[in-house]
């Protein structure tokens, strides 16, 4: 597969890491993609100079008859595979998976721990608390984090899922105690959900220099244009996810978003990830179930809209801003 990709790549604040600016999913390894397919996105990722795979513990429990930890499984097998493991940013997540769905001490250090024997490996290079655990203060959350920093087996810490307020608490209490301070957030982004991000998180992010990776990034699919009617979502494995974008208000984003991709000779996924990169964003995460799904959203770095695409695409999704 031949991909053209941007080859200057984006710094992770404070890290050292960079990456291209396209973040590879893994929630659809071992789910809607099997070992094979998996294997295939990964080899065609990482032929493209992808780096940055986003996983969790949590993928895939929600299937029938999985128990979590089905993607953390796959990476750590192709990464085995390959022998590839230092060309790869492994991003995973705890937080989520019961039994470890606290965010106490002990939760999140056994959760690591599963992870890591699923990944293969002895760290994970960005630690996401996946979710908020309101019944476990911030600064003990806190100093969770920054205990296995310290022991080795984490590289950097990420938050996802957090109110802004106590995103901003954990910010602010790990600078103020020099504890490791979160270099990332993986907050909802995309056209047809703007106002959490630009009114709640973004603040955040550029007040600590944090990365942000947004997640749902398509929308669930939505923005591909691959969805124009109800019709269109029967029988699909995301069929519960992308209903809830589907609106008159929405559809009018999504038919904008065919027509700059038509003008652009290409693909509304391409579109839908520029937009996003054109906001700023350090790099979006979009899942490919197969090979031929990658390339469309490998081409959003290297596509620069104009002045006027933006703007047009600011004013259909400006009901959800």
């Amino acid at each position: 597969m031949t991909v053209n990709v941007r080859t200057d790549l984006v710094a992770l604040p404070r890290t050292g890491l960079t990456a291209v600016p396209l973040v590879l999913g893994g929630n659809t390894f071992g789910w809607t993609s099997g070992r094979e397919e998996s294997f295939a996105v990964l080899d065609a990722y990482a032929g493209a100079g992808g780096t940055l795979v986003d996983t969790a513990d949590a993928y895939s429990f929600w299937v029938e008859g999985h128990t979590g930890g089905e993607s953390e499984t796959l990476l750590g097998e192709w990464m085995a595979a390959r022998g590839n493991r230092h060309d790869v940013v492994v991003a995973t997540k705890a937080g989520l998976l019961p039994p470890f769905d606290q965010q106490d001490r002990a939760s999140v250090t056994a959760a690591l721990d599963a992870s890591l024997k699923r990944l293969r490996t002895d760290h994970v290079d960005l630690f996401y608390a996946h979710q908020d655990d309101e019944n476990v203060a911030i600064e003990d959350q806190a100093a969770t984090y920054d205990e296995l920093v310290r022991s080795g087996k984490v590289r950097h810490v990420a938050l996802s899922n957090y109110a802004p307020e106590r995103m901003l608490r954990w910010f602010e209490h790990a600078t103020a105690e020099n504890l490791a301070v979160p270099v990332a957030i993986q907050p909802q982004y995309n056209l047809v959900f703007r106002k959490d991000y630009e009114q709640g998180y973004r603040p955040v992010a550029e007040k600590f220099d944090a990365a942000v990776f947004p997640y749902f990034s398509l929308a669930s699919g939505f923005l591909t244009g691959k969805y124009r009617s109800l019709a269109d979502l029967e029988g699909r494995a995301r069929q519960g996810l992308a209903h809830g974008y589907l609106s008159e208000p929405g559809l009018k984003v999504v038919d904008e978003v065919v027509r700059v991709a038509e003008a652009h000779g290409t693909e509304p996924a391409t579109v839908a990830l520029a937009w996003l990169l054109s906001k700023g964003v350090t790099a979006p995460i979009a899942s490919a179930r197969t090979v031929e799904q990658l390339p469309a959203l490998l081409a959003a770095p290297s596509l620069r809209l104009t002045e006027a695409d933006i703007a047009a695409l600011d004013t259909a999704s400006q009901p959800f801003a």
